[in-house]
């Protein structure tokens, strides 16, 4: 088992990971946190290569994806950099990529009545106002469970907060900082219930963030 202790905040520099090599010949992994080598939740980045395929597989507790680079595809379609992608509990398909692609992937760790099937692609949905100056691109929401974009302006500090079942995040683009670090493009964190912290951009960032999931 990989970081599945929830009540421990976790932080990991994706860009200094070596890949791992998946069974399927021209997919490899940089692994976040893992319950078995090939079952049970898992999050991962994930890059195929041109060409790579993983053959038919089923997701008990569905699948979660965002495209970071290139085209993944499978038999329902193409999804180029920027789509999110929900495929829920007792979904399968057959994932391929013909000229590569990198991937955020997140596997059994839906609820079982979450049912959505989403394609969202971010290049062009709309961002909302959100407090302050930030803004905000709702994603996905399920009971306690909700996932957005945030785009966070040159300079901007927010409030201090507390997370009520965690908050898991994904720096997509600058560099995300709280008095406890500073965290490049790539690097993601998850923080556990009741966590707090106090953030702060000096230059503009985009993160994909997710709270109210984590074990209680």
């Amino acid at each position: 088992m990989l970081n599945l202790d929830f009540t421990q905040r976790v932080v990991i520099n994706t860009a200094e990971q070596d890949w791992i090599d998946s069974p399927a010949a021209g997919v490899r992994r940089k692994q976040l946190e893992r319950e078995e080598a090939e079952r049970g939740r898992a999050t991962s980045i994930v890059e195929y290569k041109p060409g790579a395929s993983f053959k038919t597989h089923h997701h008990p507790l569905g699948e979660e994806i965002l495209v970071l680079e290139g085209v993944f595809s499978d038999e329902n379609g193409d999804y180029p950099a920027g789509t999110y992608l929900r495929n829920p509990p007792g979904s399968s398909h057959a994932p391929f990529s013909e000229k590569g692609c990198k991937l955020l992937v997140k596997l059994h760790q839906f609820d079982a009545d979450d049912r959505n099937t989403v394609r969202i692609d971010i290049n062009n949905a709309e961002w909302l106002a959100g407090q302050g100056g930030l803004q905000v691109m709702p994603l996905h929401s399920h009971n306690t469970e909700h996932v957005a974009l945030v785009k966070w302006p040159a300079n901007e500090v927010f409030k201090p907060h507390r997370h009520m079942g965690g908050e898991e995040i994904i720096v997509l683009q600058g560099e995300f900082c709280d008095e406890h670090g500073r965290y490049p493009q790539g690097t993601w964190l998850r923080s556990p219930h009741m966590s707090t912290h106090h953030p702060f951009v000096e230059h503009e960032t985009i993160i994909w963030v997710k709270t109210g999931h984590l074990p209680i």
